[in-house]
């Protein structure tokens, strides 16, 4: 049995899909679920890319225990450095160094001959392993590459002392049969191929990306690449959960495994959707709603007689069941702490008391409260503890037919109260302008969602926005709570208050790959 790496880039490939930005203490949760789920190594970020940026990773690498923590670093040694820093406090640490060996990228973005970029591959990935015992060299765009000057990329990096080189589809380019090609092709002309670990990293332009990460291990990959649920930049990178599935149920095929919990799946998967603000579609492989529905009758009959004529999977194995859990408001704070501990979460006493405080709020509104309320509501203490500002108290008017009004409190880090009103078309317009006037933004509203965590006329509200401010950056925002209006008022404050702090950050203009 080969045993296949799992390297997760969901906190920085991930965090490049467009209105999608974690905070830090998002980070961390995220982090640790990663941790908890079997991932091998945890691209954390890319330390120069920000100050935030570097303290989240400093702060990733400082909690981590049984993962490798890595930062990502362009071919230039302050970069290189820059992601030292932020790591060498990990128990265990690597470095990503990338550089673009295509034509089109060395011509029209780097201004670099062959060359040079090999002179550039030859001085960082030495510079970094001075500083790193695991360096990870990428050939950005290597599918796009000359594969004989590929070769001769990675055979430098390799001779300079990297010990992982991973193949990149950078814009989602090749196709399985292609990818596995390219991968032999290596294998041959590469003398010290088996002394390091070869990786692949690919993009879902085409809708392959999968399919290409399973050629690659078919064809001598040792780590792949990707993020959950398969976020990313454009269409998005390979689904690591569909490629664990996968080579768990054809371990007859890919005779490979890993270190993936697979149980720990679907809350994985749910994490990342709530805060990444991005929903799963319900036809998505491994955890998508109706990955385990049966609608025809047909299907129905043969899985009630045997739940394997039309079930590869059982939902079990990742996690999907249903659950309603027996506690209610005369559920007492040790029941409470036992049942969010056995979920998996890790609370400081402060926490677990702000925690119970709302759950017993929600049980008095809520008749039952399922597991998908529990992991809701740890979010929105998240979410909401993340801010500088606090929704205090909302009033609104409503008018049939007439302009609506609405108050808004708020309170600050700082102990201050923010109050003011404003009017609106509607009710969510009337706050949302209330909101703007406390922040003194001016930002524009550009997706608005919301959805019922849960069956049931006393459901949570889950509201997700955006807003993009006059630079056009974007910043994703969540509200949960049993009232829309409440929910819609904190997803609101939510991104405000990221994008009030970034204002006042100077974020370094860097490429990224």
């Amino acid at each position: 049995m080969a045993y296949i790496q799992f390297f997760d880039t969901t906190l920085r490939d991930g965090e490049q899909t467009p209105g999608v930005n974690f905070n830090q203490q998002e980070k961390i949760q995220i982090a640790r679920q990663l941790e908890t789920y079997g991932i091998d190594v945890i691209e954390a970020g890319f330390p120069i890319a920000s100050d935030g940026d570097f303290h989240s990773v400093k702060e990733i690498a400082s909690i981590i225990k049984n993962a490798t923590v890595c930062g990502l670093a362009r071919a230039v040694e302050r970069d290189i450095d820059r992601a030292y820093e932020a790591l060498r406090g990990a128990a265990s640490s690597q470095v990503h160094v990338f550089l673009a060996t295509s034509d089109v990228h060395m011509k029209h973005k780097l201004n670099m001959s062959r060359p040079q970029v090999l002179a550039s591959i030859k001085h960082h990935v030495a510079h970094a392993r001075k500083l790193f015992p695991i360096v990870q060299f990428s050939p950005e765009d290597a599918t796009r590459t000359d594969p004989a000057f590929l070769v001769e990329a990675v055979q430098t990096a390799i001779d300079a002392g990297a010990t992982v080189i991973n193949i990149p589809d950078t814009v989602g380019f090749t196709n399985p049969t292609e990818f596995g090609a390219l991968f032999r092709y290596l294998r041959e002309n590469i003398p010290r191929f088996d002394e390091v670990i070869f990786s692949t990293h690919c993009h879902d332009d085409l809708g392959m990306s999968v399919a290409n990460a399973l050629a690659a291990i078919e064809n001598g990959a040792r780590r792949v690449e990707g993020t959950i649920n398969g976020i990313g930049e454009r269409a998005g990178n390979t689904a690591l959960e569909e490629v664990a599935v996968a080579l768990h149920i054809r371990n007859d095929y890919y005779k490979s495994e890993s270190g993936i919990i697979l149980n720990q799946t679907k809350k994985t998967s749910d994490l990342i959707s709530r805060l990444s603000g991005m929903p799963v579609p319900r036809n998505k492989a491994i955890i998508g709603g109706n990955a385990y529905a049966h609608e025809s009758g047909i299907h129905q009959d043969g899985v009630l007689k045997e739940p394997t004529t039309y079930e590869i999977i059982t939902p079990a194995l990742v996690g999907v069941e249903k659950n309603s859990l027996p506690l209610g408001k005369l559920s007492g704070r040790h029941a409470f702490v036992t049942r969010m501990e056995e979920l998996g979460y890790t609370m400081t006493d402060d926490e677990k008391n702000d925690a119970f405080k709302r759950f017993k709020h929600l049980a008095d509104v809520k008749k039952d409260v399922t597991e998908d309320d529990l992991h809701a509501l740890i979010l929105g203490q998240t979410s909401e503890k993340a801010d500088d500002y606090e929704l205090n108290h909302l009033q609104v008017q409503y008018v049939t037919g007439g302009v609506q009004g609405a108050i808004v409190r708020i309170h600050t880090e700082d102990g201050s109260v923010l109050e003011d009103a404003a009017t609106g078309a509607g009710s969510i317009e009337a706050i949302y302008n209330t909101i703007n006037r406390l922040m003194e933004q001016d930002v524009e509203l550009t997706d608005y969602r919301i959805q019922a965590i849960t069956a049931g006329h006393d459901a949570q509200a889950e509201v997700h926005v955006i807003v993009k401010d006059k630079d056009g950056a974007t910043y994703h925002g969540i509200g949960i709570d049993n009232d829309v209006l409440t929910a819609s008022a904190k997803s609101y404050l939510h991104a405000s208050a990221k994008a009030n702090e970034a204002k006042q950050q100077t974020n370094e203009e860097v490429p990224v790959k």
